[in-house]
């Protein structure tokens, strides 16, 4: 078995591309890589890349022979998680707060990582966490 040495890619579905991007890339401040219409906007986050996709046109078979990708779409609430080092975590919670983000959740779990979670315009589920939460330094 080949060994998985991480995700690439994580993706979410909204049908409004002008918020996500707002909100992923002025609030959040994700690095915007390219946006395709009102098709899909992709941002960098470190090693992999957060792809947002609006379900509505990524059910369409594709139309060109250069980008073969199947259909495919998600309806409903997503989730994502952000690893932020613990020191930064209350410099995201001002952030969030400054931008009138309301934060859902701030907490500690069992093994002493810190969580926040909030809700992004499509109201998918944002959590900003410590690597520790799995182990991860």
């Amino acid at each position: 078995m080949t060994a998985i040495s991480g995700i690439l890619e994580t993706v979410l579905y909204v049908r409004n591309l002008n918020a996500a991007e707002i909100f992923y890339g002025n609030i959040i401040g994700l690095e915007k890589e390219v946006r395709v219409g009102n098709r899909h906007v992709f941002f960098r986050c470190g090693q992999g890349m957060l792809m947002i996709f609006n379900p509505e046109e990524t059910v369409k078979p594709p139309t060109s022979a250069k980008t073969p990708v199947p259909p495919h779409g998600g309806h409903g609430e997503g989730h994502v998680c952000f690893s932020v080092p613990g020191d930064e975590l209350d410099a995201i919670k001002d952030m969030l707060e400054d931008n009138e983000v309301y934060i859902e959740a701030d907490f500690r779990w069992p093994n002493g990582a810190r969580s926040i979670y909030i809700r992004d315009p499509a109201g998918n589920s944002v959590e900003f966490a410590e690597p520790r939460l799995w182990d991860f330094e």
